[in-house]
């Protein structure tokens, strides 16, 4: 299956466009000598298309955040809307969009989380959270996941426990970085996901003693773990952490800046669990990042610290007019269309049977894991060692598997989401089920890319 054609074929635009971008613009995550961006033409439901008429179905939802797939008609009204009605004013005032926005979304959140602190992303959030648990308890230290992702500012980037961590160290102090559960490659030698899920208890009570609980403000975790894996937690593990968060008095935060709004199937995907945080982040998939918003969800018990003292925080465009309305359309979207329940569906009926069939088929699929419309293929070259297709953090040659699987996918029309080894399937919370069979049989196609390099019997 190749690339399909789009109409509107105008090669003299793209070049204009990549040379500009070459020229002027500064690029993330990247070595700006050795990228050569894609210039993209348009987009529309789960599918984007560059200049030269070529047509990509959206496997990574740009940045896993395009749950309410591109260019929905109802929530780019109501950005034109609110753009002629007021389109911006400062965080100090009050205003309808920001009101009904914090409303909906404080509706949603579970146990009593009913104020929300806006902010323009997801690294915002976690910065301002980690703030209010810290000040709220008088504590300094904050314990986060490895394999976790919480951001690139200067709070966030301590916070996060993957290799983009490390340049940026020395970080802010206070961090500390504690396992979370992997069954598939565990680090307490556990032998099934109820093992794994005790020695993860286990191990972060452990690292609470020789810490001091007593100095510890807040337990920052993704309820499911995102780019670094799609791992979903063992089914105690979240109450568990609830637990042991309420016996010293420690703020327990929900990063579910990836997670939440639809990804997993839920609003949120704590209430899988039904597991209440004291303070929720998100952003993404709030409004499927049409217009940049994040925020926190804050209890009423961390909300009641700054009743009569003031809260050490503020940002410009807190509560943007344009991003609130758009949040607001958003949810009601997402009501009227009943997108948490297809996320749910595509994931249980679709893309999970669908997966595993694969898995089945290819030598190189190590394990399958996820739920919603938030899945990962883990690809190894051998399934008895576990050994990966391609080093943890590798780059150049060593990541070269990867990438040509990678560029498998874009040939055949797949936009994937790959990271280390491996590739994840987030389309967006909308994509049709048949789109999604579409998309997988394209990831069938290129895995035998990968099981080129497999080794083991």
């Amino acid at each position: 299956m190749q690339a399909t054609a789009v109409t509107g074929i105008d090669a003299d635009k793209a070049d204009d466009v990549r040379r500009k971008d070459r020229a002027h613009v500064f690029h993330s995550w990247s070595a700006q000598g050795q990228i050569d961006p894609l210039p993209i033409a348009g987009a529309l439901g789960s599918y984007f298309w560059d200049y030269d008429g070529n047509r990509y179905l959206d496997f990574s939802s740009q940045l896993v955040n395009v749950n309410i797939g591109h260019q929905h008609p109802k929530l780019v009204a109501a950005i034109q809307e609110q753009a002629g009605k007021l389109a911006t004013v400062g965080p100090t005032f009050a205003n309808d969009a920001r009101s009904e926005a914090a409303r909906l979304i404080s509706e949603l959140a579970p146990g009593d989380l009913n104020k929300v602190f806006f902010t323009n992303g997801g690294a915002e959030a976690n910065e301002n959270a980690v703030r209010m648990a810290r000040l709220h308890t008088g504590r300094t230290k904050v314990l986060a996941a490895y394999r976790s992702y919480h951001g690139s500012t200067a709070g966030a980037i301590a916070l996060t426990g993957d290799p983009r961590r490390w340049s940026s160290e020395p970080a802010m102090p206070g961090v500390v970085h504690y396992w979370g559960p992997y069954a598939y490659r565990s680090a307490f030698h556990a032998e099934n996901e109820a093992q794994e899920c005790e020695r993860a208890l286990a191990h972060l009570r452990n690292t609470l003693t020789v810490e001091g609980p007593h100095t510890v403000a807040a337990i920052i975790l993704e309820p499911v773990v995102g780019t670094n894996g799609v791992l979903v937690p063992p089914e105690n593990y979240l109450s568990g952490v609830r637990a042991i968060c309420d016996e010293f008095g420690i703020m327990l935060i929900a990063d579910e800046v990836m997670a939440g709004f639809g990804r997993c199937g839920e609003w949120f995907a704590v209430d899988r669990w039904n597991v209440a945080p004291d303070l929720i982040t998100f952003a993404k998939g709030i409004n499927s990042g049409y217009v940049p918003l994040g925020g926190v969800v804050i209890s009423e018990k961390i909300a009641a610290t700054f009743d009569q003292r003031p809260y050490p925080g503020g940002l410009t465009y807190s509560g943007h007019p344009l991003a609130c309305a758009s949040a607001v359309a958003s949810i009601n979207i997402f009501k009227e269309e009943g997108i948490i329940e297809q996320a749910r569906t595509l994931g249980s009926d679709v893309i999970g049977p669908l997966l595993r069939e694969l898995a089945d088929r290819h030598p190189s699929v190590g394990e399958v894991r996820g739920l919603g419309v938030f899945w990962a293929l883990e690809l190894v070259v051998d399934r008895a060692t576990r050994q990966p297709l391609v080093p943890f953090n590798a780059s150049g040659a060593d990541a070269a598997p990867m990438g040509e699987f990678a560029a498998a996918c874009r040939s055949r029309g797949l936009w994937p989401f790959v990271h280390f080894n491996r590739t994840h399937v987030v389309p967006p919370c909308t994509t049709s089920a048949d789109e999604v069979r579409a998309g997988i049989e394209i990831l069938d196609e290129a895995l035998y890319v990968a099981d080129k390099h497999y080794t083991g019997s």
